[in-house]
């Protein structure tokens, strides 16, 4: 999947690195990993990233001083900028928000807590991307209409709950890319680390999905896509 969505990954243990890499590619990120300040502010010169997930303790340059040079760039200026890092006191954390980081994830983390803040700025920066003078997000005969809140087929307003609405919103936002049941379930039932509570919200998204399918005229699954051990996606 091409999402047009460059990651620029800091980080100088190869296994994180490489860990981060394989995780993010496999959501359909383009993602570059750099060992070193030094080779990332070579490459940043040459090439314009959407995020740049940034390590604090680096050999040479240290990564506050790497995260000033970004804020200090005008043209980086939309750059967002996740530090990873195991500095993890509160301190720390203040110091580089303080200093224009737009989020903190300390080490050792989740790699599913990564890539689920990971696609939360994603699907931010596809909302601010959309047309702000109709709001409207078409594919085919299907559409997502965000200021009014409403998804139509062929021109005709699709009864959607509350909840297929939502479902439907994340999916057209994040089209392209899989859209992970846990996303979803956080996003309608608010965040949950209970593992059966979460089995029985995927039973019901699943059952949205299903839903929704039908009333999209889904008949062949052709437009929602089940992505295997993950979600769904709007290709």
């Amino acid at each position: 999947m091409n999402l047009d969505y460059t990651i620029f990954s800091v980080e100088d243990d190869s296994e994180i690195a490489d860990v981060i890499r394989l995780a993010l590619k496999g959501q359909g990120f383009d993602v570059f990993s750099f060992g070193s300040g030094e080779e990332f502010l070579g490459a940043i010169k040459l090439k314009k990233p959407n995020m740049v997930l940034l390590d604090l303790m680096l050999p040479g340059i240290q990564g506050i001083e790497v995260l000033k040079k970004i804020r200090e760039d005008s043209e980086l200026s939309d750059v967002v900028v996740v530090i990873i890092s195991a500095k993890s006191m509160v301190q720390d954390r203040i110091e580089g928000l303080d200093l224009g980081a737009d989020d903190y994830i300390p080490k050792p983390f989740d790699i599913n807590e990564l890539t689920s803040r990971i696609n939360a700025h994603y699907r931010r920066h596809i909302k601010s991307n959309i047309n702000t003078s109709d709001n409207v997000i078409s594919i085919g005969l299907r559409s997502l209409d965000v200021g009014n809140r409403v998804v139509r087929y062929d021109g005709k307003i699709v009864d959607l709950t509350p909840s297929e609405y939502k479902v439907a919103e994340m999916l057209f936002m994040g089209r392209g890319k899989a859209v992970s049941k846990n996303d979803i379930a956080s996003a309608i039932y608010g965040e949950n680390q209970d593992p059966e509570r979460l089995k029985k919200q995927h039973r019901t998204i699943d059952m949205h999905i299903k839903s929704i399918r039908e009333k999209l005229f889904d008949v062949n699954k052709d437009f929602i896509k089940t992505v295997f051990n993950v979600g769904y996606t709007i290709d």
